[in-house]
């Protein structure tokens, strides 16, 4: 195979978003966008394959990121300070129930959102959320997260007529808004601090 991605591209694609999402060491969403201006300007029908295998990596790194939190069990979320000793089971039974009220956008959105995935993972295993319904619901949210990113790309390389500096920009673009959304997430972090301890006053 000459240009595009190609098998061994969309392998290294699915590997580093696998590997970025039980690892947050990679940026996964930045991988996406920079496989789909490759894509769309080498070979477009390869974009298919793009949203599939960014998607699959993200969801493989789901399915274990979870099972490694549902093994490490409530000493895990003890020492992050997610259960109170006085109303463990409480606190995990609104975890869930707000979890299951709307899952496709918190799987979404968690993946979306920095630093948001393994709190939502955590929640979800030790409320103890079926493993078949957040597989089912994981295959979705997945799926968007994958588009979502690469329609990024997309608009990015049809801004930009120069394929090199169109990736550089998407690559830039998808890190700068994963720094945005981490800043706004902090600021909401705060304000919730703020409002607590102005109520507990």
């Amino acid at each position: 195979m000459t240009g595009g991605l190609g098998a061994v591209g969309l392998l290294v694609l699915f590997g580093t978003v696998a590997f970025g999402s039980i690892l947050p060491v990679l940026p996964t969403g930045a991988a996406v966008s920079a496989a789909a201006v490759l894509a769309q300007t080498e070979r477009p029908w390869e974009m298919l394959f793009v949203l599939l295998f960014g998607a699959a990596g993200a969801y493989l790194g789901d399915l274990v990121s979870y099972a490694v939190l549902r093994a490490a069990g409530p000493p895990l979320a003890e020492r992050v300070g997610w259960l109170r000793a006085d109303d463990p089971d409480g606190a995990l039974a609104r975890i869930r129930t707000g979890i299951e009220a709307h899952e496709l956008r918190t799987l979404l959105l968690s993946r979306l959102v920095p630093g948001g995935r393994i709190p939502v993972l955590l929640a979800a295993s030790l409320g103890g959320y079926p493993w078949i319904r957040f597989a089912s619901a994981d295959i979705a949210a997945s799926l968007l997260w994958s588009t979502a990113y690469a329609v990024i790309g997309i608009i990015g390389n049809s801004l930009l007529p120069n394929t090199t500096i169109a990736l550089i920009v998407v690559v830039a673009a998808a890190m700068l808004l994963t720094v945005v959304m981490q800043l706004v997430q902090r600021h909401r972090r705060a304000d919730d601090t703020q409002s607590a301890e102005q109520h507990a006053s």
